[in-house]
């Protein structure tokens, strides 16, 4: 007995729907790759989940922006607006100046001048010989910044040595008259006069008068 119809609209079950996307999303990337292999045809397929998770799949020999540049050539669609196109004649133009600036970057090391006329030869030389002078310049200063460094650092030791050297004199001299046993309070006493008071030994006659 055959299966029966199934009926195509949106299922309404978020689960069912869940299982067959994926069970149908896997049959369609599988029969695209055996259509690429089997009739050697270019093959491109993009499907976005209803959660906007991509799958997609390619021919090996191709690309998808080339499958889509050849659909757009074909089919007379304009897939791509002006700003699109702006864009990919700045990455062209991004890629090309990188492409000359290793170009150049060979030349300034030494390599591939044999192609190179005697004009083109001379604009290196010369594009060396200023990088030596602008390295040249660039040790310079780094040379006088280290310079000015130590003798900042050296006159920063002098005088925390004069410093210390000052703070043990002191030191020595506080030592010192503790050896020989000063003391300010003590010798300031002994020199401050003594008054002793006589007491009678004798009773005052009068008194008793």
């Amino acid at each position: 007995m055959g299966r029966g119809k199934i009926e195509i609209k949106r299922i309404e079950n978020s689960t069912n729907r869940q299982v067959t996307f994926s069970k149908r999303r896997s049959g369609i990337l599988k029969k695209a790759r055996e259509i690429s292999v089997l009739c050697d045809a270019e093959v491109g397929v993009v499907i976005f989940s209803s959660a906007g998770k991509l799958y997609d799949y390619c021919s090996p020999k191709t690309s998808l922006s080339r499958i889509l540049e050849k659909y757009q050539t074909n089919s007379g669609k304009i897939l791509w607006d002006e700003k699109h196109k702006s864009l990919s004649a700045e990455i062209d133009r991004i890629k090309k100046e990188n492409d000359n600036m290793q170009i150049e970057l060979r030349h300034l090391k030494g390599e591939d001048l044999n192609s190179l006329q005697p004009k083109e030869l001379i604009m290196i030389e010369e594009a060396l010989d200023n990088g030596i002078v602008n390295v040249n310049d660039k040790l310079m200063d780094h040379w006088e910044r280290h310079v000015r460094n130590d003798k900042m650092l050296e006159d920063e030791n002098k005088l925390l040595a004069f410093k210390l050297h000052q703070q043990d004199i002191a030191l020595s001299g506080s030592m010192r008259d503790l050896e020989l046993g000063y003391h300010p309070d003590r010798d300031f006493a002994a020199q401050m006069p003594i008054t002793f008071r006589v007491q009678p030994s004798h009773p005052n006659l009068q008194e008793n008068n």
